[in-house]
């Protein structure tokens, strides 16, 4: 596999996730999450988003107001919101404006660039399993709470950009996994043709 060329990607805009969530969470399949691990470059395809509303929410981090551990949500849009679930970390991105708390969960990428260290750090031998859910990226991608409310619209050791190669995706909508309200709301979205989703999809859009 060839190396991708991050230097010339384009990094993705505050104004790209300056608009609904959902708009968002659909149009992050296919872009590049890249990390700057201390001089190592690790690069993932996202493949798999949920979208969490600022409103008529209750699954939403926000939907009980501003607290010390959820402020990057009602930060500015293309921030970092990284929180700690059990022993691993989700990896959120920020939409809309400054003040209103909707977020984007990260819950899957195909690896591109990196592996040598995702494999360790994963401590598995399958590519499949390497992102394929939200604890295991952060894990694979060494993304902890010291990039909580990080910019991502920097080119600077964390961020999203274009592939910069136009791939029609075919986009399959189910509800979210793993919350316990809000649970009929379709708002996880999957590339359905990867092999490294976090859970197979049976909602088709």
């Amino acid at each position: 596999m060839m190396p991708i060329q991050v230097g010339r990607t384009r990094v993705l805009s505050r104004s790209f996730f300056d608009r609904d969530p959902v708009a968002v969470a659909r149009e992050l399949l296919g872009t590049l999450l890249c990390h700057d691990d201390r001089g190592l470059m690790l690069v993932g395809r996202i493949v798999e988003t949920e979208a969490y509303l600022a409103a008529d929410d209750p699954a939403s981090h926000g939907y009980r107001g501003q607290t010390p551990r959820n402020a990057a949500m009602f930060g500015s849009p293309g921030h970092a919101y990284v929180y700690a679930m059990h022993r691993y970390h989700c990896l959120n991105v920020v939409t809309q404006g400054e003040g209103v708390p909707s977020a984007i969960l990260l819950r899957a990428v195909e690896p591109l660039q990196g592996m040598e260290v995702m494999f360790p750090r994963r401590r598995t031998e399958r590519y499949t399993n390497l992102a394929s859910g939200p604890g295991k990226l952060c894990q694979a991608f060494g993304i902890d709470r010291s990039l909580d409310q990080w910019d991502l619209t920097q080119r600077r050791r964390l961020w999203l950009a274009e592939l910069g190669s136009e791939t029609e995706i075919d986009i399959v909508t189910t509800p979210r996994i793993g919350v316990t309200s809000a649970q009929d709301l379709l708002l996880r979205f999957c590339d359905a043709a990867s092999p490294c989703l976090s859970r197979r999809p049976r909602v088709r859009d």
